[in-house]
């Protein structure tokens, strides 16, 4: 059996072995809630500004604590496609099992592209912000993806944060954002997508006290 793995799942795997298995061998995944549409909606309108920089030829002023050589990644008929939910970019091991995402945003430094992930909270980060520590496996997964399609990746990946500041009024609220620097190791990517696999082959994980869904 081959088995079709994202970073979402992964990051499931990494909170809970036990979940993971079931929602990948037995279909019987975690109960889903109902999905906030307004971080959907953030990140629609996000990626439509940046795709405008791009057009206008213009770095977004979010980014102006960047070096000035780091630009956008200017093709967006591949941007296009590498975000695609459906499409994506993806790598098949010799195995079959294939590892698949769907980014958000790429910067590029000649022919080296670096990973832009953004991510929305509803409150000023704390410093230092510890959520940015989970999405790091994200983006590792991500730089793996594309390391695995032959491109050359930068081991530096980058989050925007989006979160809401005032409201100015007329309907329009003031965002503020922070990025910030994340350290990749594709190699780790790899080594987690291994062990999940392995799990996925063993028997069913035990249950894990500190996941309450196990605890039902």
């Amino acid at each position: 059996m081959t088995y079709k793995l994202s970073p979402s799942s992964l990051s499931l795997f990494a909170d809970c072995p036990r979940c993971f298995y079931l929602d990948k061998n037995q279909h019987s995944g975690r109960p889903r809630g109902i999905f906030p549409s307004l971080p959907s909606g953030m990140d629609k309108v996000i990626k439509e500004y940046f795709d405008q920089c791009r057009k206008e030829g213009r770095r977004p002023d979010e980014l102006a604590d960047l070096p000035a050589d780091i630009n956008l990644y200017q093709d967006l008929k591949q941007l296009a496609t590498w975000r695609n939910n459906f499409k994506g970019i993806r790598w098949d091991d010799t195995e079959g099992n294939t590892l698949f995402g769907a980014i958000d945003d790429l910067l590029q430094r000649d022919e080296t592209l670096i990973v832009l992930d953004h991510k929305t909270k509803g409150f000023k980060p704390k410093e230092p912000d510890k959520t940015i520590d989970y999405y790091q496996q994200q983006l590792e997964m991500y730089a793996l993806l594309f390391e695995k399609n032959g491109f050359t990746v930068a081991d530096t990946g980058h989050i925007l944060l989006w979160y809401p500041e005032t409201v100015r009024g007329s309907g329009v609220v003031q965002f503020a954002t922070k990025l910030y620097d994340v350290s990749l190791s594709p190699s780790h990517a790899q080594e987690l997508f291994e062990t999940a696999l392995g799990v996925l082959q063993g028997a069913e994980p035990k249950r894990s006290e500190k996941c309450e869904y196990c605890k039902r």
